[in-house]
């Protein structure tokens, strides 16, 4: 299938088309991201080329921030084609619709679009013809199927709830992630700290329990967090950040019990897929307790299974941040000697935050997606 453009045609299937709706979707989409969108420059040039003389797409160049956005041709032309897809994005004064020049808009776009990449690329539906409707006034869903997970809401689906959200309208969060198990509160921090309100994401965590509560979990939902970001080096500017000297900044707080990282990049995209299936979680950690004795539950501090010298040893390949904070902490306190076990690509962050006093364990992130998600 695909849409007319006079004489041309473009194929759903296709990358020109898929830059046109991310590009929909997300108001202006940054130029440094194209890369994951279309991984060959030479092509990805060519396409850009094409789309412009067309006259479907246009470059957004200011305050050394590129971008793309669409023009009204191609607006038009994607209306036309799928207006249940596309009419909440280009219609009306909305920020995808309506795009402002000022830098720290664009920026949150962009971090938008980064964002909606990484949940893509992890199989996780965004648009809003792709799943069933949650948040609507009045309208409340029945209990879903666990083949239906995992899902995404984004922040201005859950606003259509009017005066429910007034509370956390200034959030940061840019979404939440439905999975079977639990719920998550999505943000996207980029390559900078985040500007972060205590009160306000504390209200969004209350929010989505009692929203969600028995719609469509069948009990009070679990509520984490997922922040994600640029790349593993900014994993340790969050834990190791203190909010900046007016405590303006993130830091690692009682917001969410549980506040994991993910990186925007393929890794990335793997672990987020794990973090949405627990059934691949449990594989995972019967083979990683294999040679290790279970869990004390006397032991002063939460861990998931003893080595033979009763050294605690934690899981800590889905990154939460709290629990890896608090598991060096009562270490330290009490004196005991632990191990940590985590993906390749994380250790080097691990063992630059929490020093040479823990003993490491590296989990082969290739050979896990060979075993595990079978791919080469």
């Amino acid at each position: 299938m695909g849409i007319f453009l006079g004489v041309m045609l473009i194929l759903k299937d296709s990358a020109r088309y898929h830059l046109l709706e991310l590009t929909a979707l997300c108001g202006e989409f940054p130029a440094g991201q194209l890369y994951r969108l279309i991984p060959s420059s030479s092509y990805a040039e060519k396409i850009i080329t094409q789309l412009k003389s067309e006259k479907l797409l246009r470059v957004h160049y200011r305050d050394k921030l590129r971008g793309y956005r669409l023009t009204k041709r191609s607006k038009e032309y994607l209306l036309q084609e799928s207006p249940e897809r596309f009419a909440p994005y280009l219609t009306g004064n909305t920020d995808t619709n309506q795009v402002r020049s000022e830098k720290s808009r664009r920026l949150r776009l962009h971090l938008r679009a980064e964002g909606y990449l990484t949940l893509l690329h992890a199989g996780i539906p965004v648009f809003p013809d792709e799943k069933p409707e949650l948040f609507l006034p009045g309208q409340r869903a029945g209990i879903w199927s666990p083949r239906s997970y995992p899902l995404f809401y984004s922040a201005r689906e859950i606003k259509r709830l009017g005066d429910d959200t007034t509370k956390i309208r200034n959030s940061r969060c840019m979404g939440v992630l439905l999975s079977s198990d639990c719920t998550y509160s999505l943000y996207n921090t980029g390559d900078t700290l985040m500007k972060w309100e205590y009160r306000t994401e504390i209200r969004v965590n209350a929010f989505l329990m009692q929203y969600l509560s028995g719609n469509p979990y069948s009990g009070i939902p679990k509520i984490r967090a997922i922040m994600l970001g640029r790349d593993m080096a900014m994993a340790y500017r969050l834990l190791t950040s203190t909010g900046g000297h007016k405590k303006a900044f993130f830091s690692l707080d009682t917001s969410y019990d549980h506040f994991h990282y993910v990186p925007n990049t393929p890794e990335g995209e793997v672990l987020l897929q794990v973090l949405c299936n627990l059934n691949l979680q449990n594989r995972l950690n019967q083979l990683l307790i294999t040679d290790l004795l279970p869990p004390d539950p006397h032991l002063p501090t939460e861990h998931d299974a003893l080595t033979p010298e009763k050294d605690m040893v934690l899981f800590a390949y889905d990154f939460d941040m709290l629990r890896i904070n608090k598991f060096n902490t009562a270490l330290k306190l009490f004196g005991r000697r632990g191990v940590l076990i985590a993906f390749d690509f994380q250790l080097p962050v691990l063992r630059t935050f929490l020093g040479e006093d823990l003993q490491y364990s590296s989990i082969d992130f290739l050979k896990f997606k060979r075993s595990f998600l079978h791919e080469t």
